[in-house]
């Protein structure tokens, strides 16, 4: 009998919460990212872009943006390619294949894409 009673009211509170916005997580893009590999661009971006609020604003806002276009298994290949890429040696002459380097190169078109909208 309660639940008869109950089902009604949550379904009017459910339909309030949508009608007010305050279902917005349901709204939001698909967070694929580790918290910990943001973390770290942010404290990189804020090295190299100095120690300020505004600064951490900037970096936050930037890797969001490459975030919203890059997945994450796409940004950690990219990222892979560079570092292997620093490292020299024999090895490195298949990252240097286009297919490897277009990767690097959205990368850094969504990298730019972070600069241009939050900098």
């Amino acid at each position: 009998m309660r639940s008869r009673t109950l089902r009604p009211a949550a379904l009017a509170l459910a339909g309030l919460a949508a009608s007010s916005g305050l279902l917005v997580a349901a709204e939001l893009p698909t967070n694929d990212y580790p918290t910990a590999a943001r973390a770290d661009y942010v404290f990189a971006c804020m090295q190299v872009n100095g120690q300020t609020r505004e600064v951490l604003e900037k970096c936050s806002c930037s890797i969001d943006e490459i975030a919203a276009v890059l997945p994450w298994a796409q940004y950690e290949e990219a990222e892979t390619i560079i570092s292997i890429g620093m490292r020299g040696g024999d090895n490195v002459q298949v990252m240097n294949s286009p297919q490897m380097q277009e990767k690097v190169k959205d990368l850094k078109r969504a990298q730019v894409e972070g600069e241009l909208r939050c900098f």
